[in-house]
């Protein structure tokens, strides 16, 4: 039987406390589907780039490609600078691993966390996939006259055939293979970016012919935006390119009753993927035990899905949605009628 290798990046702020009640439903959900591991920890991120310097070290990205999945808490401290630890360590990992589908689940568990007037759980079950390695967070560009009034700053959506191919692709499979639906919903802005999105709808349509069995349409983003949070019920499955799919996503994350339950996926279905809660670092609950951690616990349950283990990804996902709808009084930090950790112990029991 193959022992997994699970590298743990707790990270900033209140990521070490999620990240503990994870690994607790990890222990728990290896005893109990009898999968053996081995989880070792690494202290990137805020503390260590003030002590050091150093957001990463040379060996890092070496080391990670010898996992079988990457479990993050967060990244962000309030004493750097924001977009070192961001671009160092969140983007330098995804772009050297090559984890090029961002995976965001946005499902409601219970209807009294939507904001939204009579959605349901039926009415917000969804998937966005995200490119992940492209577009404007590719860093391209430049300034030109910088701190003048003749100022220009640039900023480059980088956008390739292969690139959107294999997230396309990727939509596709996913949509046909994993959706009850199969409906695939492109989500770009084709009226005004007419070179990046004229190059997503003709490999999108392409694509298609491949796979019959799956229905397709269009939305330009802002379309996109009214029609989650007016017709939730709409998609299934949405493919976006990198920036367009940062938003809609946190408008996801929202929708599905908050940041404490989204969690996310960052893809390589080739190497070695990472998975952790869409939330943030959250400093100023740090210490205090009130974090929600199911957005954590989520992130794991995916993790154990890509790895295969696919009953104890599904328990921990029922297990999660059992203490959202029985147990907690708000999916808010401070708020849930409970602690972090026993939140923990709640998913823990219910496997």
């Amino acid at each position: 039987m193959k022992k997994y290798k699970i590298a743990v990046i707790p990270g900033d702020g209140t990521g070490p406390e999620v990240v503990r009640e994870g690994l607790k439903v990890l222990q728990a959900a290896a005893q109990k589907f009898g999968f053996p591991y081995e989880s070792v920890s690494f202290d990137f991120g805020g503390e260590r780039y003030l002590r050091t310097q150093e957001v990463l070290p040379p060996s890092a990205i070496k080391e990670l490609r010898t996992f079988d999945a990457i479990y993050l808490g967060a990244i962000g401290h309030p004493d750097v600078k924001p977009g070192i630890l961001e671009t160092g360590i969140l983007l330098k990992i995804r772009f050297d691993l090559d984890q090029y589908i961002n995976l965001r689940p946005v499902q409601l568990y219970d209807e009294r966390f939507c904001p939204l007037k009579d959605k349901k759980p039926e009415d917000i079950d969804f998937v966005v996939i995200r490119e992940n390695s492209e577009g404007l967070y590719k860093g391209m560009g430049e300034f030109k006259d910088k701190n003048t009034p003749q100022e220009v700053a640039t900023q480059i959506s980088y956008n390739t055939h292969r690139g959107v191919e294999r997230c396309v692709r990727y939509a596709f499979e996913y949509a046909q293979k994993k959706r009850k639906r199969k409906k695939l919903t492109l989500c770009g802005k084709t009226n005004v970016l007419t070179y990046a999105f004229d190059l997503w709808e003709r490999t999108f349509q392409a694509v298609a012919k491949e796979y019959p069995g799956v229905t397709t349409d269009y939305a330009h983003v802002d379309a996109t935006t009214m029609w989650m949070v007016k017709n939730p019920e709409w998609f299934d499955v949405v493919v976006t390119d990198n920036m367009f799919g940062d938003i809609i996503t946190d408008l996801g994350a929202m929708i599905q009753g908050g940041m404490g339950i989204a969690a996310g996926g960052n893809i390589n279905p080739q190497g070695v993927s990472m998975f952790e809660p869409i939330g943030g670092s959250a400093p100023k609950y740090t210490g205090q035990n009130v974090i929600n951690p199911l957005a954590a616990i989520c992130a794991l349950g995916m993790m154990l899905e890509e790895l295969g283990e696919l009953e104890a990804a599904l328990r921990v996902e029922e297990a999660v949605k059992t203490v959202v709808r029985t147990k907690l009084k708000d999916l808010s930090a401070g708020r849930m009628g409970y602690s972090t950790s026993e939140v923990g112990d709640l998913v823990v029991r219910l496997l």
